[in-house]
Parts: C-alpha cells; structure tokens; sequence
C-alpha cells in the first residue's frame, strides 16, 4: 500500500499497534485500524503486535517502510532483529525503520544493513512543556539527542504534524542531527483534533 506521509513508499505492515497515544494518531492511523475488525481484533484495538506472516512477501517498490502503522519501539527484539535480517538481503532496495524512541535502534546497529536502511524518527517541536498533553512519547528533545547518538549515516526527521516552536534552537535540533531529508507537515485533522501549530510564515522560514 502506498503512504500518506512520504513520496514513493509503500508501507509494509509486519508490525502494528502503539502505545504511545499519541492524539493527533487518533483520527488517522488508529481510525484507519478500525476497519480491520473483521480481520483482526489487536489490529482494530491498536495494540502493539507482530503479523509475522507477512515477512514471507516483500511489497513492490523502491522504498518500503515497515511497521508503518505501528512503533517498532514496542516490538520484541527477536522480532526487530527477524525484520532487519529479512530487510538485509535487499540490496537494491531502500527502508524506511521510523520509531518516537529511536533509542530502541541502537542495539541493532550492528546488524543492519548501511546501503538500504534509513532510520527515522518525529520531532514536531522543540518544545518539552506540555508534551506529556499530546503524546507518551519520550520527550522531543530527548528523542532528538537519542537520535543524534545513534552512531548511523543516514537518517530522516519527520516534522509532521508540526508545533509551534523556537525558531533557532529548533533549526539547530535538526542541524545537529544532519538528515539526509526533513519532511514537514501540518495536522490532517484538525477538525478533530487541536495542536498548537505555527503560522505558516514562521514555518516557510523554518524550511528556507
């Protein structure tokens, strides 16, 4: 299936379920997870689980992010290291492995493959103070310092859905970090969930 969120990727969905809850999920990845009640109960629950099956068929197309309606942070490590040993081989490929506590990736980076693995993580602020109102997640700037002592070439930051934040301390946030790509993105739903969001201005300066 094709992502919402990035350009040319397909989604691979061999784990499923957070826990974060975080509030701005609610209306869009768990609402998407509804429609799986007939297919399987943790998936319409959301809770954190393996589709272990589905490692035996690769999707087509370049770039294939696993877990992508999940947190990888939440699964087992035989079940990540299962998933990094399948994604290895594929040379020719590249793979989008995205977690809110990239601190879980660190003891993998033995094992993975530095040709086609990309490693990803959200940072919508800089801001600590009433994180704890949107997400369980660890914290933005403790996201953003595990991030940045993971010892791996390529990494992505995902701003999506952005809050508002300190202009200079965030651009030095992502510039510490050295992404090889930033993706921005305001709340796709805010009709049914608020967040404290920037004016558009104070974002285009952020991306120029």
């Amino acid at each position: 299936m094709n992502s919402r969120m990035y350009k040319d990727v397909v989604t691979w969905s061999v784990f499923k379920g957070c826990r974060f809850n975080c509030s701005y999920c609610v209306p869009s990845f768990q609402a998407q997870a509804k429609r799986q009640k007939h297919n399987c109960m943790k998936c319409y629950n959301f809770e954190p689980h393996e589709h272990s099956e589905r490692l035996r068929k690769m999707p087509k197309g370049g770039i294939v992010w696993p877990a992508a309606n999940g947190d990888l942070s939440f699964a087992s490590p035989e079940y990540i290291t299962k998933i990094i040993h399948k994604i290895s081989v594929y040379i020719n490929r590249t793979f989008y492995l995205q977690s809110k506590n990239p601190k879980v990736f660190e003891d993998y980076i033995g094992i993975m493959n530095r040709h086609n693995t990309i490693l990803l993580t959200t940072l919508e602020t800089n801001r600590d103070k009433d994180y704890h109102l949107i997400s369980k997640a660890p914290t933005p700037t403790d996201r953003a310092f595990d991030f940045l002592c993971l010892k791996w070439p390529r990494k992505i930051v995902t701003i999506e859905p952005i809050m508002d934040f300190d202009h200079d301390e965030f651009l030095q946030m992502i510039w510490d970090i050295n992404p090889e790509m930033v993706w921005i993105g305001y709340n796709s739903r805010p009709k049914e969930v608020q967040l404290p969001e920037p004016p558009m201005e104070k974002t285009e300066k952020l991306i120029e």
